[in-house]
């Protein structure tokens, strides 16, 4: 079956955050392994969900975002960040419905918000994504589509007084 990229439209925010949730919940878990406990649960005030469903819906009213269909039902988005000012357009979110995983639908979207950012005048593309297990399915869509690593970390230290 044949996905169809195109542009989202008004009825589509619910669809858009609710795969955005089931495509993410491996990522999750592995972040909670990643950072431990106190730490995941104070990034994302001890809900994950109604933590990055708030974004999902942010960043697609920011950001020129697309969606993925197949047989009329949404399963897949990506928000682009071409925003004024930036040096590049930016790959901000990418998620398939586990549905539609392992299909190629990541590497559609990659190449079509690609696509965008090099019709709205920008020379880079950039996507960041975590180095976890969980998003290695993520890192190999970007290099997959042609995007060059560049090692980075980042390190948190929670600072509520508590050593344990």
């Amino acid at each position: 079956m044949p996905f169809e990229i195109r542009q989202m439209r008004d009825g589509d925010a619910d669809d858009v955050a609710a795969l955005s949730l089931r495509a993410w919940a491996p990522v999750f878990d592995s972040l909670r392994d990643a950072m431990g406990d106190r730490l995941f649960d104070h990034i994302y005030h001890g809900d994950w969900r109604t933590y990055q469903e708030a974004d999902v819906r942010r960043a697609c009213n920011a950001y020129h975002t697309l969606v993925a269909e197949r047989d009329g039902e949404v399963v897949g988005f990506t928000a682009i960040d071409i925003s004024d000012g930036r040096q590049e357009g930016e790959i901000y979110m990418l998620a398939v419905d586990p549905s539609a995983q392992g299909l190629g639908l990541g590497t559609q979207l990659t190449t079509a918000a690609v696509g965008v950012i090099r019709d709205a005048g920008f020379a880079i593309a950039l996507v960041g994504t975590g180095g976890d297990p969980g998003h290695a399915a993520a890192r190999a869509t970007y290099r997959k589509a042609g995007f060059t690593p560049v090692p980075s970390e980042h390190l948190f230290l929670l600072l509520d007084g508590d050593d344990g």
